[in-house]
């Protein structure tokens, strides 16, 4: 299973559509995680990184663009 972070939704959602502008990948373990946001929506790495997004810190990360 593949996990999405999804990004400008403040929410809890069973389902989104969306577009994934990026993966953070995990450098320290395998367990990658896919950056979604609404149509139209862009975030910088510092935005994807920073709180209140609620991505996790306590990993070594890279995070690739599409």
């Amino acid at each position: 299973m593949l996990d999405a972070y999804v990004l400008g939704i403040c929410d809890p959602v069973a389902e989104f559509q969306g577009k994934c502008i990026a993966v953070i990948h995990r450098t320290n373990d395998a367990d990658d995680k896919l950056i979604v946001v609404p149509e139209g929506s862009d975030y910088s790495d510092e935005q994807i990184r920073a709180p209140p997004h609620s991505v996790p810190q306590n990993f070594e990360s890279v995070i690739i663009r599409y």
